[in-house]
C-alpha cells in the first residue's frame, strides 16, 4: 500500500516539447543553450569577473544536452579569469555527438586581461579568431560561425572571408549577429546564411520585428539573444518585469524567464532560443519554456507589453 505522504516528481520538460527547426542542412530543437554566463557569476563579458564554480558549470551543459539540447552557442571571447566557455564545453561534452551543432561568432575579440580589442576585420585576424575556436573546442572544423558585426558598414569582405573559410573545410555554415537587413541581403549574394542572431524579446524595437519577418519569408533560422534579460543585456534580468509579463507568470504558476522564451517561439517556426545560465535549476526552468502553450489572450497581452 502506497502511503498518502508518497510525493510524486513531476518530469522534467525536455527540449524537444519546443518543435524542430532546419539549420541549414542540420535539424536542432528549438531551445537550445547560450554559454555567455557559464565561465562567471554576476555579469558577463567584464574584465574582473567571478569566475564560475567549474564542476558547477559542467554539470549545467551535461544536463542541457542530457534534456535534449542539441544546439549550443558560444564564442571564443566568453571567459572570465580561469574559465573559458568554449574549453568548458570542451571538457563536459568531448567527444560530441553527431547531432550537436555548436555555434561560435566571431568579430570581437577580448585581451588576456579581459578588455575589448578591436574588431577583427581582415581575413587574417578572422581565421585566427576561426582557429582560436577549433583550439579551444577541440574540433577540426566549426559547426556554425557567426559573423558579429557593429554598426551599418558594408560586412562583404569579412564575410566573404568566412566563406573562404568554409570552402576550405573549417566552417560548415555561417550566419550573421548583430545585422541590418541590407547586411543579410548582402552576405547572402556570397554565401548561405543559416541564421540571424539579434538582440530580441518582449519590447525589442520595430526594426526586430522586421529582420525576423524577413528571416521568416527567407526560412532563416532567427536566434535572439538577450530573450530575457532584454535591456538587462550582459547584466542578465533586472527584475523590472511588465504588468502583462508579471500577470501571465502568476496566472500560470511559472516564471517570467519562461514567459518570455514561450512568447519569444510564438514569433515564428523559425525562431530559436538559446537561453544561458550557469544554474542547473534556472537551466530545466528555460527548456521547460519551450512546452509551455500560451492562449491567445495571454498572447494579446504579452503583445501589448511589447508594443510598449
Amino acid at each position: 500500500m502506497t502511503s498518502d505522504s508518497t510525493s510524486i516528481t513531476a518530469p522534467v520538460a525536455t527540449a524537444a516539447a519546443s518543435g524542430t527547426w532546419q539549420l541549414g542542412d542540420r535539424t536542432v530543437r528549438r531551445i537550445g543553450f547560450g554559454a555567455m554566463r557559464l565561465p562567471q557569476t554576476g555579469p558577463a563579458l567584464v574584465p574582473h569577473a567571478v569566475p564560475r564554480d567549474r564542476d558547477q558549470a559542467l554539470r549545467v551543459l551535461r544536463r542541457a544536452v542530457e534534456l535534449g539540447v542539441d544546439h549550443i552557442d558560444t564564442a571564443a571571447f566568453y571567459f572570465s579569469p580561469l574559465r573559458s566557455a568554449n574549453e568548458l564545453i570542451n571538457r563536459a561534452l568531448a567527444p560530441y555527438a553527431e547531432d550537436l551543432v555548436i555555434a561560435t561568432k566571431v568579430g570581437p575579440g577580448r585581451g588576456l586581461d579581459g578588455e575589448w580589442v578591436e574588431h577583427a576585420r581582415t581575413p587574417e585576424a578572422l581565421r585566427a579568431q576561426v582557429e582560436q575556436n577549433l583550439r579551444e573546442l577541440g574540433r577540426d572544423h566549426l559547426d556554425l560561425v557567426n559573423l558579429r558585426v557593429l554598426g551599418t558598414d558594408s560586412v562583404a569582405e569579412r564575410f566573404g572571408a568566412l566563406a573562404e573559410l568554409r570552402e576550405a573545410g573549417l566552417i560548415r555554415q555561417l550566419g550573421l549577429s548583430n545585422v541590418h537587413p541590407h547586411q543579410l541581403v548582402e552576405a547572402r549574394t556570397i554565401a548561405p546564411v543559416v541564421c540571424v542572431q539579434n538582440p530580441y524579446g518582449i519590447g525589442a524595437p520595430a526594426a526586430q520585428d522586421e529582420l525576423l519577418r524577413i528571416c521568416g519569408e527567407l526560412g532563416i533560422a532567427f536566434v535572439p539573444f538577450y530573450a530575457i534579460a532584454g535591456a538587462g543585456r550582459e547584466g542578465g534580468a533586472d527584475g523590472a518585469e511588465p504588468a502583462q509579463v508579471r500577470a501571465v507568470a502568476e496566472a500560470r504558476g511559472v516564471s517570467t524567464a519562461q514567459v518570455r522564451l514561450a512568447w519569444t517561439l510564438r514569433r515564428g517556426p523559425h525562431v530559436l532560443a538559446i537561453p544561458g545560465t550557469g544554474d542547473v535549476a534556472h537551466l530545466e526552468d528555460n527548456i521547460a519554456a519551450g512546452a509551455l502553450h500560451l492562449s491567445a489572450e495571454e498572447l494579446a497581452l504579452l503583445d501589448e507589453a511589447h508594443a510598449g
